[in-house]
């Protein structure tokens, strides 16, 4: 019982490594297109965390991880800053569009609609 148990772990943390791997390599692609990139890691329950990433010329995006310490190996492996908060300077980076605009407006009762 001991050994299953034991190598159930081993593939657990194997499939967690493979992931955080993938993670890193998106993040270093968004950094590459954004010229740099900064980040902050939401927990998000069961689901996971969603790391937050926000590029030098104001581009914005995310991707969820399974696990906070997927999402924090994923970071780390990138080499991008992290903040422990989405706030101040760092949010001030973020940039949206008309799309962002129209889709929070359509939120609102009699907003326009999103097309």
């Amino acid at each position: 019982m001991a050994d299953t148990q034991q190598v159930d772990e081993s593939k657990q943390a194997a499939r967690a490594e493979r992931k955080a791997a993938r993670l890193a390599k998106e993040i270093g692609a968004f950094a590459r297109e954004h010229g740099g990139a900064e980040g902050q890691i939401a927990y998000l329950g069961q689901k996971g965390a969603r790391i937050v990433l926000v590029g030098e010329d104001g581009g914005w995006g995310d991707l969820v991880a399974p696990t906070h310490a997927v999402a924090l190996s994923a970071v780390e492996k990138s080499g991008i800053t992290v903040h422990e908060d989405f706030d101040g300077d760092f949010a001030a980076k973020v940039r949206t569009g008309p799309y962002e605009w129209t889709r929070m407006a359509g939120i609102q009762l009699g907003g326009p609609k999103n097309a």
